[in-house]
């Protein structure tokens, strides 16, 4: 195992944005979860940009924080329940700026018919943040649907 030759203040400095970065993330997941979604913008830089694939097809792209939140408050006003369960997470900083690569699962929960329909997903997001006034805030946010599944929910 190589030696970190960096100082215990760089590596805890360090240490700090890491975890920056990951209560960023899901703050913005718990945020959903709540359709919170004009909190949601605040995490974001006032021109940031989200892209949304699936099955690699680019399916939306908005700017800046109005579009964004216009756009996530009419798609998450289709569901009962949102649930976002974050995993992995792994961060590359360069002072000011940083990229991320996150694992997640979105469970989104709509009544059809008297029916409760699970449209599940799985989302990798390729990230970039920018150290703005003080905190890390989303940049890019380049949204991934690696598979999705719907389900009637047996209660």
């Amino acid at each position: 195992m190589a030696q970190n030759q960096n100082s215990l203040e760089d590596r805890i400095h360090e240490l700090e944005n890491v975890r920056a970065l990951r209560e960023l993330v899901d703050h913005f997941s718990i945020l959903a979860d709540k359709k919170e979604v004009w909190k949601q913008t605040e995490l974001f830089t006032k021109e940031a940009t989200v892209d949304s694939y699936v099955n690699g097809a680019l399916t939306s792209s908005l700017k800046g924080t109005q579009e964004i939140g216009g756009a996530f408050e009419a798609f998450l006003a289709n569901f009962e329940t949102v649930y976002h369960s974050n995993g992995q997470h792994v961060v590359s900083i360069k002072g000011t700026h940083a990229e991320g690569t996150l694992y997640c699962r979105v469970d989104l929960i709509s009544n059809e018919n008297g029916k409760k329909i699970n449209n599940a997903s799985a989302v990798c997001y390729k990230d970039e943040y920018v150290f703005e006034n003080g905190k890390w805030l989303i940049a890019k946010r380049t949204s991934n649907f690696v598979w999705t599944d719907r389900k009637e929910l047996n209660q």
